[in-house]
């Protein structure tokens, strides 16, 4: 299966001025290169077949003749290769000359698209040669007796007939640093892949303004773009030229060139995400019916039988992150917690200001979740001006707890300066036991579920008698999971931590810990022991003294979990390709144990829904969110069966 990915590549030679025959001989060479490395696209700079840099020689017959003749060479010697291949010559057609790019596969001249605006400012003065491209063009234009009718024009889209997620437009240079591009409705009439044939020369600053300016437009038009840049052996009489080439999709970069190298670079676009992406953003579809509406101009489209590369285990040379949620880069990742935390207290705050509330209440047992909703609450309380003994960190030791716990619990509650309040649970939950019959010594789920339940009643009866509120400690993994008690620690009037999951809470309160340093030594500590704490409900009796029910024995790693919400929620993918991304990422465990898990993810993700329909209030910090109000309707009653099948089929 290829999953949606396309292998592309963009080159930038070696060259000589002028010189067709030797430029076309390495673009050869490149191609096949890139073609035998798995390339299904591959790109090569403006006017790449005569160089950039002609000037004035552009309008001499012989150049123009032999750029024609040099791309039906470079047509006929890649014709055994598996890859569309788009070269840059000038073309004359109607008593004009035009700057464009060709468009070859399977040995054929598929397409001419000429550029549409011509640069004539500042070093640039192309309009001394070419001319602009306009409605009024010929479609098709005469190359030779080889190429009699080509079609020819700006409204053109390449499309596999395979797969009509790959559609392919083209653009010139120029044509991208306008403000309306061409690429623009290239996009909206269905183009998925763009492909810029460029010779933008280098100043000082203009490589990361044009790494920015490639990432944002792909971002805007939800798409791969694939920009060649013209290299170091163009003409230096005024200019010097780096080959500064980018692939980029939907805003991030996938690769990037060295400047003043002669390189081909690959990357592995996934036109699936790209469409994923714009079923999910409705106003791209808006927008693009209303282009349609008040522009009579409609593209052609040229159907190819392009073979897309089968994607096994090893070959994807795109990055996949093993944490989507977490930044890999330490400073980004310091930023992205300070970030999110700040979210979850701006939420909150706005909520107490709102009721005027200077009372809540959390429920704290000594563990990861309940300690950042503590530590939030408390920025929260800042935010606002209130004084932090209005918050109310109640303790509820019952059949499971550990010391370990119970004493970070103390200490946190103390060094956080909110008040801390014990109430043992286990007389009460024992009583509850009896009136309905259940006997102690079952430890099923009935047994745990007890437990939740009697701390959450404390919580909300407490917060109704000091006028307070329970804030929630639960997190999305759990959520998805369903890895949390129905109107038990489910619920709550605010929960803070709804739209954050787990593997990105121990970076949270790392981050709290770090704050702390050698400023709050105790509070640092206790965070520490708190990160170190194997993450349990601490529903079961303890073992000698430790945690004898850990989560993640039970449902499984989250970071796996994590890993496939994100790419359930985020881009809709199947089963399989999640799998095949897992396998892909740096994640330390093996097919089959991801494949186990998988399976236990979706029978949970399903399951649980009715857990999600009715969860607090609370404000969304990523893109990935579970609430009923915002990004998540599901029916509860959803059968799992054709996922459940599809995975059983991956084994």
């Amino acid at each position: 299966m290829n999953y949606g990915f396309y292998k592309v590549a963009c080159c930038s030679p070696v060259l000589r001025v002028c010189d067709c025959e030797f430029n076309v001989e390495k673009m050869i060479d490149s191609a096949r290169m890139a073609s035998s490395n798995g390339a299904c696209l591959i790109v090569f700079p403006e006017l790449s077949i005569t160089s950039y840099t002609a000037g004035d020689l552009f309008l001499q017959t012989t150049l123009q003749k032999q750029a024609v003749q040099g791309l039906e060479y470079l047509a006929k010697k890649t014709a055994n290769c598996n890859s569309v291949i788009i070269a840059g010559l000038p073309v004359a057609l109607d008593g004009a000359l035009y700057n464009c790019g060709a468009v070859l596969f399977k040995g054929k001249v598929l397409a001419i698209v000429p550029k549409t605006f011509i640069p004539n400012y500042s070093e640039f003065y192309e309009k001394r040669y070419f001319s602009p491209a306009n409605k009024n063009l010929s479609k098709e234009i005469y190359l030779s007796e080889k190429n009699p009718s080509v079609p020819f024009g700006t409204d053109i889209l390449i499309q596999s007939e395979n797969d009509p997620l790959f559609t392919l437009g083209v653009e010139l240079c120029e044509d991208l640093w306008v403000p309306c591009p061409p690429s623009v409705n290239a996009c909206l009439n269905g183009a998925s892949i763009i492909a810029n044939l460029s010779g933008s020369n280098e100043i000082i600053g203009k490589a990361e303004y044009r790494k920015n300016l490639v990432k944002m437009h792909s971002a805007h038009n939800i798409c791969a773009y694939l920009y060649a840049n013209a290299g170091h052996d163009e003409s230096s009489q005024d200019l010097v030229y780096s080959g500064h080439s980018l692939i980029c999709e939907n805003g991030s970069l996938l690769s990037e060139s060295e400047l003043f190298k002669n390189q081909i670079i690959y990357a592995d676009i996934d036109v699936e995400r790209i469409a994923q992406e714009r079923n999910r953003t409705t106003t791209f579809k808006q927008n693009s019916d209303f282009i349609k509406e008040n522009n009579s101009a409609s593209y052609r489209k040229i159907f190819i039988n392009l073979k897309a590369a089968n994607y096994k285990f090893g070959n994807l040379t795109r990055f996949v992150d093993p944490h989507p949620f977490v930044p890999s880069d330490k400073n980004d990742r310091s930023e992205r917690c300070k970030s999110v935390v700040r979210l979850q207290a701006e939420g909150l705050s706005k909520r107490l200001r709102h009721i005027n509330c200077k009372n809540v209440v959390i429920g704290l047992s000594g563990g990861l979740d309940s300690t950042l909703a503590l530590l939030v609450t408390c920025m929260a309380f800042d935010l606002c001006g209130f004084d932090r003994k209005g918050i109310t960190c109640i303790t509820m030791p019952c059949f499971g707890t550990t010391d370990r716990t119970y004493n970070n619990a103390c200490i946190l509650a103390r060094e956080c300066g909110a008040e801390l309040k014990e109430i043992q649970i286990a007389d009460s939950v024992t009583q509850h036991m009896k009136d309905i019959g259940h006997d102690i010594d079952v430890h099923n789920v009935t047994y745990e579920n007890c437990q939740a339940r009697e701390r959450t009643q404390v919580l909300m009866d407490y917060a109704n008698k000091t006028g307070g509120i329970v804030i929630g400690t639960g997190d999305l993994s759990e959520l998805a999971l369903g890895w949390c008690t129905y109107n038990g620690d489910h619920m709550s009037m605010y929960g803070v931590n709804s739209s954050v999951p787990k593997t990105l809470v121990r970076y949270l309160v790392q981050w709290f810990a770090d704050e702390a340093g050698s400023k709050q030594q105790k509070l640092f500590a206790v965070l520490i022991d708190i990160l170190d704490t194997p993450v349990s409900p601490e529903l079961l009796p303890p073992t000698n003294g430790t945690i004898s029910q850990k989560t993640e024995d039970l449902v499984g790693p989250y970071e796996l979990h994590d890993f496939y919400l994100y790419y359930l929620l985020r881009f809709g993918f199947s089963p399989a390709k999640i799998l095949y991304l897992s396998d892909c990422a740096a994640l330390p465990y093996d097919h089959q144990f991801k494949l186990k898990w998988l399976r236990t993810f979706y029978k949970r993700f399903f399951s649980q829904q009715f857990k999600r329909s009715c969860m607090p209030d609370g404000a969304k910090v990523g893109t990935v969110n579970l609430s009923p109000r915002g990004d998540w309707r599901m029916p509860s009653d959803a059968c799992v069966n054709i996922w459940l099948k599809e995975i059983d089929d991956l084994k």
